[in-house]
């Protein structure tokens, strides 16, 4: 029977099931043949016939040890972890220095993901063993997956330790390097997720993935120049790889670095020469979807996430994509169900997890409270304080409250005023790319020789015509409140407003605002203002334009307030923001915006103009922020000309609870 033996020591098991089974015929009771004939069989892919031979051994030979192995390993092959955990612990209590016992024992237990227990095990398998190389496999692979159940419990310190010991056992061994790599993505440790990726690239055979990880890292810091260049290094160096895998990973890494640096073009190209030769891949459909996503095709994304779901209902890359098309369509309902059918299929996923917070995040109930001080060189100073509360019952239905306190005093004319307003209201998506908000209220005046009330309207529609374009309409009833002398004219403004701004997929963006207001004192106002502005870069976002304002008063009251025949403003400028809604707990926000221009009042000379605009907050944890925040401008407003206006204020926000009330 050498030959047979030497069949199974090769791995050539169909061979040596063939053989053995010709041995039987003539020798049908040989144990040996049978126990050779038995591993044969289950590691050629039929451990349900391979269990009943053995079983058919233990009837004959019930307390022989070398048979007991052999079924117990035939319950690993068929996944019976289980039932092989029990088997294997009473082979143990007859004998517990059996290598074969200790390391088949220490293999069921990895399978069944008690680490901690497998390498106990194993362990006292190479103290039986030492070196022996098919136990240090094993512990290479238990420590494999026990860092990997560390990494989904995000517990990604202890999954490092764990990596860590594997490297000193399998020095620079290739798939440890890659799970440590993945860790450090995962949790944003991006220096030294490059640091392993460059370990890993040097070993010239794994220079591909060496780079494709590189370029990874230079997207997830925001580097998208750095990512491409990178990426077209691995993809240039594709003619002499025979890998399909890892030219299938290379190819997807370059087009994804088109994407993020916006070479749609460059990206749709290489993607329909994919389609045309690999058609109905996940991977390609993958990739077009996400293009589509870049450029805002939600509904083009969706289509080719279906497809994936039709190939394959568990893909991750089918079901979170969706979520994040239905969430930018305003399809909410359907963004949680395919998040939720991510985590079905992996649980506890770490951007699924975080999708569904997000989401949650825009249904939770939160109180903004401001409070500022501000003053002009017209001798005016005001103190306000304004709270906001916004309570969502559903994902379509909210209710609004406003409360706001000002008192506004003027050191010349000795006049003083205070105000109240509260106002009460609702938001309803209508549509998924419409939305209606409401609210009514009073405003409650209280001046030196007049106390009144009046009402507060604010009616608007939100709506998302076509991609990339946000129009707002809406109607708004106020009281000019700038200073105490107006305050105390109950100048009642009724403003009929429209904004509209259009995004494009090359970063250039335009935004017009236009009022048409009706005073109760018989004037009334057009004002319009214009912005054409560039995106410069994505993280943190930094844009720069132009911005134009032109406003009319039908009657000119100069001694009253700022009310031209013609008012226009010509301005530059420049922004830079992170903002609060991605930092990250513990993490600090800001933004910045400083303009200069010119303006023209009427028929006067031009003058010079100037605005800053600057805030600075700490996000203390997922449900509360607090900034700083001012502004200084010389630029005319509908209130005042030839003032230098300057206000600062604190700003706090705090959601309710943690997740949304219709959800507890």
């Amino acid at each position: 029977m050498k030959e047979g033996f030497g069949l199974l020591e090769t791995g050539n098991y169909k061979a040596a099931e063939s053989f053995f089974e010709t041995v039987l015929k003539d020798y049908p009771d040989n144990k040996t043949a049978k126990l050779c004939f038995g591993r044969a069989v289950g590691l050629n892919g039929n451990p349900q016939k391979a269990i009943s031979v053995f079983t058919d051994l233990l009837d004959d030979y019930p307390d022989d040890f070398e048979v007991k192995l052999n079924y117990a390993e035939s319950l690993l092959w068929s996944k019976n972890y289980q039932d092989a955990k029990r088997y294997y612990e009473g082979i143990l209590k007859d004998n517990d220095k059996s290598f074969a016992a200790l390391l088949g024992y220490a293999n069921t237990l990895s399978n069944l993901k008690i680490y901690d227990d497998a390498l106990t095990y194993v362990n006292k398998a190479l103290e039986v063993s030492p070196g022996n190389p098919n136990a240090l496999t094993s512990k290479k692979y238990i420590y494999l997956g026990y860092a990997y159940q560390n990494q989904q419990l995000q517990n990604y310190d202890e999954a490092e330790s764990l990596l860590k010991k594997n490297l000193s056992l399998f020095e620079n061994d290739k798939e440890t390097l890659l799970n440590l790599s993945n860790v450090y993505l995962i949790s944003n440790q991006l220096e030294k997720a490059k640091t392993t990726y460059e370990t890993l690239g040097a070993d010239s055979k794994n220079r591909l993935i060496s780079l494709n990880g590189l370029a990874l890292v230079s997207h997830l810091g925001s580097k998208e120049k750095d990512a491409l260049k990178i990426s077209k290094q691995a993809y240039d160096g594709l003619s002499n790889v025979k890998d399909t895998t890892l030219i299938k990973q290379t190819k997807e890494r370059y087009i994804q670095a088109l994407i993020w640096n916006k070479k749609f073009k460059d990206a749709q190209v290489l993607i329909d020469e994919l389609i045309e030769t690999h058609p109905n891949q996940n991977w390609i459909l993958a990739l077009r979807a996400t293009l589509n996503i870049y450029k805002s095709d939600f509904k083009k994304s969706i289509a080719d996430y279906n497809r994936i779901l039709e190939n394959d209902s568990t893909s991750f890359d089918g079901n979170l994509g969706k979520a994040n098309a239905k969430k930018a369509l305003g399809l909410y309902s359907d963004a949680y169900q395919s998040a939720n059918n991510t985590l079905r299929f992996y649980d506890k996923q770490k951007d699924a997890t975080q999708f569904i917070k997000d989401l949650n995040t825009s249904f939770i109930p939160f109180l903004e409270a401001k409070g500022s001080y501000s003053f002009d060189n017209g001798d005016n100073e005001a103190y306000a304080f304004q709270t906001n509360l916004e309570f969502p019952t559903s994902i379509k239905f909210k209710w609004l409250a406003n409360y706001g306190y000002r008192t506004t005093s003027n050191s010349v004319t000795n006049n003083k005023a205070t105000s109240n307003n509260f106002s009460l209201g609702l938001a309803y998506q209508l549509l998924p790319n419409v939305t209606f908000k409401g609210t009514a209220g009073i405003s409650s005046a209280n001046v030196s020789t007049n106390d009144y009330k009046q009402l507060l309207v604010h009616a608007a529609f939100n709506i998302k015509p076509f991609k990339l374009q946000v129009l707002d309409i809406g109607y708004l009833r106020e009281i000019q409140s700038f200073n105490a002398d107006l305050l105390d004219r109950e100048i009642v403004m009724n403003n009929f407003y429209a904004n509209y701004n259009l995004s494009t997929n090359f970063n250039l963006g335009w935004f017009t605002q236009y009022y048409y207001t009706s005073q109760s004192d018989d004037n009334n106002r057009h004002l319009l203002f214009t912005s054409l502005y560039y995106n410069i870069l994505p993280k943190p976002a930094l844009k720069a334009g132009i911005n134009y304002q032109y406003i009319t008063f039908k009657n000119q009251v100069p001694t009253i307030y700022f009310s031209p025949s013609t008012f226009n403003a010509v301005e530059i400028f420049i922004n830079i923001i992170k903002d609060e809604v991605i930092a990250k707990p513990k993490e600090w926000f800001y933004g910045l915006t400083a303009a200069t221009g010119f303006q023209f009042i009427e028929n006067d000379a031009k003058q010079s103009t100037y605005r800053v605009q600057g805030s600075l907050g700490y996000k203390f944890s997922p449900r509360a922020l607090l900034n700083v925040y001012g502004t200084r401008s010389n630029i005319a407003s509908a209130s005042a000309a030839g003032f230098t206006f300057t206000e600062i204020g604190l700003r706090f926000k705090w959601y309710l609870f943690d997740k949304p009330v219709f959800k507890k």
